[in-house]
Formats: C-alpha cells, structure tokens, sequence
C-alpha cells in the first residue's frame, strides 16, 4: 500500500468509526417521549404533568433533562425559587384573547386556575443514523375551552462535542389573541444553580447587568446566540447555547444570571397579536455542550441553521 494512501486511511478511520457508530432511539410512553443515541439518552419531553409536589401549575409539554454528550444534567425543574419553571418551555405570562390566560404559571397579571397545556397526540416519531425527530400536538385549555393550539417538531443531532435541539412552534388560536408586554416569557431555558456561570455572545463575554422583570428596557440586546456554561467543582464544564431564528419576532433577552435562565421574550419590543387562524412560527436551536462555548462553531451552526 502506497504511503499516501496508509495516511488518508489513518486519518479518515476516526471519522468513519464515529459516523458507523452513530445510532438514534426514540421511545415514547403516555407520560413522556425520550431520545438516546448510541444508549446514552440525550432529553426527555413531558406529555404529562410529573408526579411532584414541588411542581404547582398543571402545565406538561415541556423539556427535561437535558444532557450535554458526557451526560451533565443542564436542565432545571421545580427549583424552591420558581418552582413553575421546567427544563425548556414556552408559556406566557399575560394572554388576552377568548379567555385571559397565564401559562407562564406566575399568576399575577392574568388567571392561572383551570389554565393549563396539555399534549393532545403524538403525531410522528422517527429516528435514523442522523437524527431522530418528533411531532406532537398541544392545546392550550383555558376553562377547558381551547385557546391556542401548538404544533411542534423537534429535531436531535449531534457533533462531538454537543447534542443539538432543533425547535419549531406552530401556533394559531381561533380568535384574536394578544400577548401583553413584558420582559420576560415565552421561550425560556431553565438552568441549574450549580457551579460557576459565564455567559458569552457572538460579541464576547456578556457582562450585562441582569434585567429587571417589570422593565423590558432592561432587557439584553438582540444576538445570534447567547451562551451559559457552567464551570463545576471537579473543573470540568458543560453549558447550553440558545440560537434566535432571523424569521422569529424581534426580541429582547431576558437572561437573568442568577435564576440561571435565558430567555428571548418576544414581548419585550412590544406586546404582539397573534390573528385568528393565522398561525405564529417561532424557531429555536439549543445546543447542549461539554467544555466552553466555541464561538465559532456556534456561529457556523447559526450560519448553517438559517
């Protein structure tokens, strides 16, 4: 065997024995859906409200836990602080259309008695060498009337140093419906209170002061991306990076450092109408990594998704 060829070969083999061993699973119960590749499961999507007395809302349809590829837990649920945060979840704070509605589960400017989401199918699963995806169909029950129907598809893929969760809400109500201004709600990442936090953005380090939740002003300007990392006590690190979609509404972050959260409310800018039958398309890319964010990996990945 030619030298040159002996060379390509050592140096393609890593590459090839990672795509061989590849291999996406995807299960799912009545209670929740899981995704694993090659065995080592990545995430966790709730179809029911979890068994804890800690949790007070009556709200599923979310994410937890979410893993970096070494296994690091980087999701929250139930902490004593908010304990209606859960993993990665959408809901908003104040709703005014048939009904006023809360599923943020703060309960202060809108009900949130008898307000609840709740997965109404599971519409597709499927899962390749590459991915595995998921469609599910969600009602928003105000009274138990429905106010909002979600429509979502979730992708998994992964690179070698992170799993990746690729996001697209569907959403249409059947009447009007006005998503009050507020700095916070709607899309949020729910992070643990554990080890060292460092956030980063596609400028830099991000060292913002945090935002106040009654002042959208005192939001984080628009980017790219924003980046969470913890450091734990053993040295090692893991964090997750939340990428914005330029066909998303514009938003302001409210990224709060202490409640571990990152969160682009779309309400912030301006309350926002969602009409009658006319459906609003939110889409998100969570990329959940061991080490340090790599800024340029997530600026090629928000290239790439876009």
């Amino acid at each position: 065997m030619k030298p040159a060829i002996t060379l390509l070969i050592v140096f393609l083999l890593p590459c090839l024995l990672f795509a061989a061993d590849q291999s996406f699973s995807i299960s799912h119960n009545d209670q929740s859906i899981t995704i694993k590749s090659n065995n080592h499961e990545i995430l966790t999507y709730q179809l029911q409200k979890p068994n804890n007395p800690k949790y007070p809302i009556e709200s599923a349809c979310f994410f937890h836990p979410l893993r970096s590829p070494s296994g690091k837990i980087l999701t929250d649920f139930a902490n004593a602080d908010h304990p209606h945060h859960r993993g990665i979840f959408l809901g908003w704070v104040e709703m005014h259309g048939k009904k006023d509605a809360d599923f943020w589960g703060w309960g202060q400017p809108a009900p949130i008695a008898n307000r609840k989401i709740v997965n109404r199918s599971v519409d597709e699963t499927s899962s390749t060498e590459k991915s595995a995806t998921f469609k599910v169909t969600n009602d928003w029950l105000a009274e138990n009337e429905s106010i909002l129907r979600e429509q979502l598809e979730a992708r998994v893929t992964t690179i070698p140093t992170a799993n990746i969760l690729d996001l697209t809400y569907t959403l249409t109500p059947d009447a009007d419906l006005t998503l009050a201004r507020w700095a916070f709600s709607g899309f949020c990442i729910r992070m643990p209170k554990t080890g060292k936090l460092s956030i980063s953005s596609p400028d830099g380090p991000a060292k913002l002061p945090t935002p106040i939740h009654t002042k959208p002003e005192s939001d984080w300007p628009a980017a790219r991306w924003y980046d969470f990392t913890l450091t734990y006590d053993d040295n090692t690190s893991a964090g997750i990076s939340l990428l914005d979609h330029a066909k998303n509404p514009p938003s302001l972050w409210h990224n709060h450092k202490d409640i571990r959260m990152i969160n682009p409310a779309i309400t912030a800018p301006s309350s926002l109408t969602i009409k009658a039958n006319e459906p609003l398309i939110l889409r998100y890319r969570v990329v959940a990594h061991d080490g340090a964010a790599d800024a340029k990996t997530l600026n090629q990945l928000a290239e790439e998704w876009k």
